[in-house]
């Protein structure tokens, strides 16, 4: 899917990110960092010359640090993607170009609202967002990878599919729901959601239901 130097970072919607560069300058003046959503999108300059670009959506949370990293506040799931680091002295690029994919785990429920009522149905919908390039999909990355996404409740156990009170499906490789009915006790419970890659736990986002 990608080459040995290349750097798989996850992480969950609203959180912060540093994405390094690989440093043959320090001179960060010299630093261009370029996005792509996906494969077949055009690439958008983040970073020219060390300088953020103003016409960049993100551009408000980005700041470059002093090891010419990538720094990005608050990720959203539209933040992932394809991260390139180069470098360059009179147009001569420096060393080998910083190769970063970065996977965002966001959760989603079916309400809308802030507060449900005990007795009400919800589904907690949680997906990873990552790069896909042509012939290569999420899926094949969590399969290739030996990445699982997964349900676990406030103890850290497996919510499991023959739990009677919870529903799990997996629609897709990068999608896992959770439906269940609230109960009172269900106020402040806290749902997590993990990507795993063996016993590692790569990132987690964690949803939590208050009853109206």
């Amino acid at each position: 899917i990608s080459g040995v130097d290349d750097d798989h970072v996850f992480i969950s919607s609203g959180e912060n990110v540093h994405l390094p560069c690989n440093n043959a300058l320090h001179d960060c003046k010299s630093t261009t960092w370029i996005y792509n959503r996906f494969s077949h999108s055009a690439a958008v300059e983040l970073i020219n010359s060390g300088i953020k670009k103003k016409d960049t959506e993100s551009h408000e949370r980005l700041s470059l640090g002093s090891d010419c990293s990538l720094n990005i506040k608050n990720i959203t799931k539209e933040d992932y993607g394809y991260y390139r680091c180069q470098q360059y002295v009179n147009e001569q690029r420096q060393g080998d170009e910083a190769r970063v994919y970065l996977h965002v785990l966001h959760v989603s429920s079916s309400s809308s609202q802030t507060e449900i009522s005990a007795g009400s149905s919800v589904s907690l919908s949680c997906q990873l967002y990552s790069y896909s390039s042509a012939g290569v999909s999420c899926g094949d990355l969590i399969s290739s990878q030996g990445i699982d996404l997964l349900w676990v409740n406030q103890a850290g156990d497996k919510l499991k599919i023959s739990d009677s009170r919870y529903q799990i499906s997996a629609p897709g490789h990068c999608i896992i729901t959770l439906t269940t009915t609230l109960l009172n006790e269900d106020d402040n419970r806290e749902w997590r959601c993990e990507v795993t890659q063996g016993d590692q736990v790569k990132t987690t986002v964690t949803y939590t239901v208050k009853i109206s």
